[in-house]
């Protein structure tokens, strides 16, 4: 082999290891997540999760992306480690598939279907169809499409150019003395290991092999322990994906390590103890015969299935060694982590960050209740809860506002971006209700503290507020945890309401005053409370505001308020609704006309 084909050799690796890449990132994109949310639905049936994970690989095309996926459930605590076993097992299947597409690239052409599904015949097609995707394309699902079909023929050009490189070996007796040492199963695993922690891709180790098969001097007993090698190696990725995580998902990263190196340990002696009964046969041995290109697509396959079949019934063996391995040390900390490795999958990302923005909300919704309550009856115990609820929201703004921040650089699709932006939106609108939770135990302290009793006029309105206040919290946070629309367009009639009880409890307060029923210090703190709830009610309406826009495709916030409004007799209905749900007692609101009317117009 001279220099230019040495050349040759390295630009079509490189052009494979990118075209796997491109392939990778446009099928991530164009399932937007889903292939990995999906493996968060998997049952406690192994066997369920082995066909899981092989399927999302083969789709995927790379073993690791599912694996160092599922580590990341694993450190979050979506799932179980004991889930994540049959996953991992099934990864290693569904990895294979590559291997049987690149048999395609080294079809002879002895025939009209192999010349119609030779590489040199139906890659230039698939390339041009692919460009024309993503240069005319209108919808990123269109351009996604292309960017899949142009990875995938940029992968079978590389694997055409490797193996027509490399093809004058066959006459090289260097190159086959060479070979020759790798028989030796030692070596070959070590050589495998290290080719595939190199290319980071045990599909594109085994795809240089393939395209070395076209030289006819390796055989299968020289490319069995190689393959096995790089089956170890794959699982390196996932180890360096742990480093810094929980346990449980440094474990998981283990448990494909063991998985692959008992799956050697087992597959090697059984290759051996087959090849020496076939040898005292008449069928002769099978390590001397040459290896191809299907061929080793299929020993690839056997391999992966035969371990999994024997392994999958111990799997309990295999969580037990990973904890013996990594030893618990009681970490700290609760609930759903922001994974940066998730940030290269933003679809899994956005799932993560909606969840994060969900367990965010509901705390908020809690300190808001137990401010509500303090009001009825201040209770120091609450205080304090609210106090530490409302520092985890602040840390929850804090941390996912600046996951959120690192996500929107990444390559979104239009969906993608919006919902970055909604839940961007969103959380600032929960950590203020929170506070707001916050303010409202202060004056329910206060109350408590100068002995302040509200007359009952004066409770029978904030009963009446705070019931409606309470609605159309659980209202936005169900809408904005379901992404219900229909329920977000519930939001602003009883916001509306809300205001208008707002002033109409204000009016009756001052003629408390005036009549001498009520004192001024009692009128600062009923003020207050009136304001701190307006003010949640407003925070409700931007949060489905928000909801509504990423439907809408729109982001200005008072067009957005004026389209819900003059929705016309949907609008009016729902402010009907609730406005006689929530009427003070003995008293039609003077506003309900005025804003009938506005919505009408």
């Amino acid at each position: 082999m001279d220099i230019f084909s040495l050349l040759t050799v390295l630009g079509g690796v490189a052009l494979f290891l990118y075209g796997m890449r491109v392939m990778g990132n446009g099928l991530e994109k164009l399932s937007g997540g889903k292939l990995e949310k999906f493996l968060e639905r998997v049952t406690s049936s192994r066997l369920l999760g082995v066909l899981l994970g092989a399927a999302v690989t083969a789709v995927l095309q790379s073993s690791s992306a599912t694996t160092v996926t599922v580590v990341g459930f694993v450190n979050a605590g979506i799932m179980k480690l004991s889930q994540a076993v049959g996953i991992i097992m099934g990864a290693n299947v569904g990895t294979t598939v590559t291997g049987w597409i690149l048999t395609l690239s080294t079809l002879p052409g002895n025939s009209i279907w192999e010349d119609i599904f030779r590489a040199t015949t139906f890659t230039p097609v698939i390339a041009v169809i692919g460009i024309l995707f993503i240069m005319a394309g209108k919808k990123d699902r269109q351009k996604d499409v292309g960017t899949i079909m142009l990875g995938f023929a940029v992968l079978m050009f590389a694997m055409h150019s490797i193996s027509e490189a490399v093809s004058p070996l066959r006459e090289d007796p260097v190159f086959t003395r060479a070979i020759g040492f790798f028989s030796n199963p030692l070596l070959g695993i070590l050589v495998g290991i290290v080719i595939t922690t190199v290319l980071q891709s045990s599909s594109a180790s085994v795809g240089i092999l393939q395209a070395l098969s076209v030289t006819g001097s390796i055989t299968y007993g020289t490319v069995l322990p190689v393959i096995m090698g790089m089956n170890i190696g794959a699982s390196v990725p996932a180890l360096l994906s742990s480093m810094g995580a929980k346990v449980e998902a440094k474990r998981a990263a283990f448990i494909y390590l063991y998985f692959n190196v008992l799956g050697t340990v087992i597959c090697l002696p059984l290759y051996y103890l087959l090849d020496y009964i076939f040898s005292r046969t008449a069928v002769g041995g099978i390590g001397a015969a040459a290896a191809t290109s299907v061929g080793i697509a299929l020993v690839n396959t056997v391999i992966k299935v035969v371990a999994t079949l024997i392994l999958l019934p111990f799997s309990n063996l295999l969580c037990k060694l990973a904890e013996v391995t990594i030893r618990d040390k009681r970490s700290i900390g609760g609930g759903i982590l922001l994974e940066e490795r998730f940030l290269k999958t933003p679809g899994v990302a956005i799932e993560q960050s909606r969840r994060a923005a969900a367990d965010m909300a509901n705390k908020a919704r809690k300190a808001l209740f137990l401010s509500l309550e303090c009001v009825d009856e201040f209770d120091r115990h609450k205080d304090e809860e609210i106090k530490r609820l409302e520092d985890e929201v602040d840390l929850y703004e804090d941390k996912l506002g600046t996951y959120l921040v690192k996500l929107s650089s990444a390559d979104l699709t239009l969906s993608a971006g919006n919902e970055t932006v909604k839940l961007l939106h969103a959380i600032g609108d929960f950590e203020r209700i929170s506070d707001h939770a916050c303010n409202i135990s202060e004056s329910a302290e206060e109350i408590d503290d100068k002995e302040i009793t509200f007359s009952a006029p004066a409770k029978a309105d904030l009963k009446v507020i705070t019931d409606a206040l309470r609605q159309i919290v659980n209202m936005t946070f169900d809408a904005f945890e379901r992404d219900d629309a229909v329920a977000a367009r519930e939001v602003e009639p009883l916001e509306q309401v809300i205001d208008d009880l707002k002033e109409s409890i204000k009016l009756r307060h001052v003629e408390r005053l005036v009549a001498g029923e009520c004192t001024i210090e009692m009128g600062f703190v009923f003020a207050d409370l009136l304001t701190s709830f307006e003010r949640i009610s407003d925070h409700c309406s931007n949060i489905a505001v928000a909801l509504l826009q990423i439907r809408d495709a729109s982001f200005e916030t008072h067009s957005s308020l004026n389209v819900i409004k003059k929705g016309g007799a949907e609008f009016l209905a729902a402010y009907e609704k609730y406005s006689s749900r929530y009427r003070l007692s003995d008293e039609v609101l003077p506003e309900k006309k005025n804003a009938a009317q506005t919505a009408e117009s």
